[in-house]
């Protein structure tokens, strides 16, 4: 098995439709830390898992973007893993990669000690 890992940062803004108190639900802004791993067990024809150039490309439509108009749903730090996650599959799908190649791993850092993570 082959796994590449991409790390990154992006600036995003949002506020949380919650059903309770909490400073969340007020607009506001993160610098995430997106960590995204893709394995499999073939590489493709030019020696790779994945382009490391191609999940930045799709990481970054949510750079400096107001999350609340591009995701339909909360845009928790779990949904933003999910739409990643989604997001990769469609592109690994659409460009033919071999059938198992697949995202293992999705961690979204909103600030030190809040960290949320979706693994295959």
């Amino acid at each position: 098995m082959y796994s590449i890992t991409k790390t990154m940062e992006i600036a995003v803004g949002h506020r949380l439709n919650l059903p309770y108190n909490s400073p969340c639900k007020r607009q506001h802004g993160h610098n995430l830390k997106v960590v995204i791993t893709v394995s499999a067990e073939e590489l493709t024809e030019y020696g790779m898992v994945v382009d490391f150039t191609k999940i930045k490309e799709i990481v970054h439509q949510l750079d400096h973007q107001y999350l609340n108009d591009i995701l339909t749903m909360n845009p928790t730090a779990e949904i933003i893993a999910m739409w990643i996650v989604t997001q990769i599959n469609i592109m690994l799908f659409n460009e033919s990669y071999p059938k198992d190649t697949q995202v293992t791993e999705v961690t979204v850092q909103e600030s030190e000690g809040n960290v949320a993570c979706w693994k295959r």
